[in-house]
Formats: C-alpha cells, sequence, structure tokens
C-alpha cells in the first residue's frame, strides 16, 4: 500500500490568479502598493498568516498580518464569484487522478496551506472529494514545511511515512515531505522553479502529470 497526498493550489488546480487578486486588494486596502505577483508565488504553500507577514519582510505573525488575514478571508468568496478568477486544474490532471483511482493498492489525499472551507470548495467544484479519503488544511495543522499534515494523514489511514508520497509545486511541499520521511515528487508546472524544488529536496521532478503514476512504485 502507498499514500499518495497532494498539494492543491500550483499542484491540481491553476489558482495564482485568484490568490494573487485577493492578496492584492488585501495590501491595497491596508494601505500597501499592489504586491508584485512574483511576491505571491513565492509564498503560496504557507499558511495564510504566515504568508502574509513573509511578504511583509515580517519575522513572526503580528496583529496587523492577522487582521490582514481576516480581511483576505472575508473578500475570497466574492473575489472568486467573478467572472476570470475561478481555480481550474491544470492539464493533465483530472486523467491521472482517475489513472491512480484504479490502483487498489493506493490511497490518496491532500495536504494543502489552504483552509478546510478552500479545499472543499475545489474538491466539490472538480470532483476529487470521491478520490481523496485524507486530508489536512491549515485549519488542521502547523504551516508547511511542518511534517505534521504528513504525519496526521498516516496516523488516520495506519500508513508510515516511509510508504507515503507527497506531490507539490513548492519547496514547503518538498521540505515538508522530507521532515517526515516521506518521498518527494516535484511538480515544473506549478509556481516554483525546477531548481528550487531540487534544492528543497525533490527525489524526482515532473514535467506532465501523466508522469506521476510511473513514479510511485506499485
Amino acid at each position: 500500500m502507498k499514500l499518495v497526498l497532494f498539494d492543491c493550489d500550483g499542484t491540481l488546480v491553476d489558482s495564482i490568479g485568484l490568490i494573487h487578486e485577493v492578496m492584492a486588494r488585501t495590501f491595497v486596502h491596508f494601505g500597501y502598493p499592489r504586491p508584485e505577483v512574483s511576491l505571491t508565488k513565492s509564498i503560496i504553500g504557507l499558511t495564510l498568516d504566515i504568508a502574509i507577514a513573509r511578504m511583509q519582510g515580517k519575522t513572526h505573525v503580528d496583529d496587523e498580518a492577522t487582521a490582514m488575514t481576516a480581511y483576505y478571508k472575508a473578500i475570497f468568496a466574492e473575489t472568486r464569484a467573478e467572472a476570470g478568477f475561478q481555480e481550474p486544474v491544470f492539464d493533465g490532471i483530472m486523467a491521472m487522478i482517475a489513472k491512480l483511482s484504479e490502483r487498489e493498492e493506493l490511497l490518496m489525499g491532500a495536504v494543502t496551506g489552504k483552509s478546510r472551507r478552500g479545499l472543499n470548495l475545489i474538491m466539490d467544484t472538480h470532483g476529487f472529494r470521491k478520490h481523496f479519503i485524507v486530508s489536512r488544511t491549515a485549519d488542521d495543522c502547523p504551516s508547511k514545511p511542518h511534517p505534521a499534515m504528513v504525519s496526521e494523514c498516516c496516523n488516520e489511514t495506519g500508513m508510515v511515512p516511509a510508504d507515503t508520497i507527497v506531490i507539490g509545486d513548492a519547496i514547503y511541499d518538498m521540505q515538508m515531505a522530507k521532515a517526515a520521511g516521506a518521498k518527494a515528487i516535484g511538480v515544473a508546472w506549478g509556481y516554483a522553479s525546477v531548481d528550487a524544488l531540487w534544492a528543497a529536496g525533490a527525489d524526482a521532478i515532473v514535467n506532465h502529470p501523466s508522469e506521476i503514476p510511473g513514479h510511485i512504485p506499485g
């Protein structure tokens, strides 16, 4: 048996447009200039309050970062409802998930810096819920790269980290996997560079979702 845990933003769905717009509106609301999209990309994968503090160059979450987090959450749904800000799956993701679902020795789940509400929206919109039997979000665990998301998914499913594969696009995904004792597979279509993923401890890099099944031994 193997446990396969997917990151969400930048791995399963292309959410940078939405995340950056909500983040930009939040910064402007608090009197800051709109951040560059490259800055937003650099924090995707982190829990929201830590991400905002990191974007401001802060070493910890202060009262302002907490207030900005609350504002971000408050405007997220209305922004997502606007035209052009949905979160489409990357090409090849659905076919890859379907192929993995045919393998009886595999269990699948999600580990994400999104809120539980945000993950539920993705699961319901794209039909992932029937495939993923376990998940952990920013509402459940410390921010990546802390290994808790992986460890708790392992405990819930009765699996061990050595038989677990984490698939993600961020350096935090790779670092989390390594910290938990799991295998780390980086995806080249996300928001971090391939070089950064290798440096963060990736065991393999895939260039298209169709390559993923081949990296999961039966």
